[in-house]
């Protein structure tokens, strides 16, 4: 009985299932020996993601808070209290961009009315001149007459309410003003030899536009901007063909920025 016992323990220990068995079980011996150390390494890895993902969120928000800094240094109440945000907001960073780039030339707006974009303008490139072209007695007949012929203009609306003086007297600046005063482009005479770096133009009707995207371009320097306000406006349907024909006329490229009415801008 002893020897048989023996023998069968023998037999088992060299049977190929009780080997597998065995190698089964040192296998698991071994991982249970080595799960303690698989869970350090796993938590050493989760505590330099979450350093390195502090990190990166700390330097994002310190990132971010700089800018907020900026921003709020660079905004003032004309333009946080704006209605027309990114209009305001693109004509001041547009002056410091020129400043910081030492930009020459001067400014001009073409369609005043009452001054307040014009205000604007002066008040953010204090150095230099701003040239203001306008009736300031509303539309000429002659401009108008254009536009409803092309079936152009929806909307009436009357912009002589307005005058030279009141005009001047909102100008943070009014030395650095030369008012312009007649129909466009007839007002343009022998004084105006300057280059613009900044251009205004937002008179609504085809035929003043269209003249003044000729006449300011050309002396644009180089990376001078123009702005032309109611690209987007349904009641003035003319500044979108005069922005188009002259793009198409002279093969200059332009693109809409989203303010009211969506200004296209020209840059050279």
């Amino acid at each position: 009985m002893i020897i048989r016992d023996f023998l069968k323990r023998i037999w088992l220990k060299l049977s190929p299932s009780y080997r597998v068995s065995k190698r089964i079980e040192a296998q698991v011996e071994n991982l249970q020996n080595k799960i303690p150390f698989i869970s350090d390494e796993i938590k050493s890895l989760e505590t330099t993601i979450n350093q390195k993902y502090e990190k990166n969120i700390q330097e994002y928000i310190n990132s971010l808070n700089h800018c907020r800094h900026m921003y709020k240094r660079g905004r003032d109440e004309d333009i946080d209290n704006s209605i027309d945000y990114f209009r305001l907001s693109s004509l001041e960073l547009m002056a410091s961009k020129f400043k910081e780039e030492k930009t020459t030339g001067e400014c001009a707006e073409l369609g005043v009315f009452r001054g307040e974009f014009a205000r604007l303008i002066n008040k953010y490139f204090p150095d230099r001149i701003l040239y203001l072209f306008d009736t300031f007695e509303g539309f000429d007949i002659r401009d108008t007459e254009f536009d409803d012929e092309k079936n152009y203009r929806k909307a009436i609306h009357d912009f002589s309410h307005t005058s030279v003086k009141s005009v001047l007297d909102k100008m943070p600046y009014p030395e650095k003003c030369i008012v312009k005063k007649g129909y466009f482009p007839e007002s343009i005479n022998d004084d105006i030899l300057p280059e613009f770096c900044f251009v205004s133009i937002d008179v609504d009707l085809y035929k003043p536009i269209y003249s003044g995207l000729e006449f300011f371009y050309k002396k644009l320097v180089k990376g001078g901007v123009i702005f032309v306000h109611d690209y987007e406006n349904c009641d003035y349907e003319g500044v979108k063909q005069a922005v188009k024909d002259f793009s198409k006329a002279y093969d200059i490229s332009y693109f809409i920025m989203s303010d009211i009415c969506g200004s296209a801008v020209f840059i050279k």
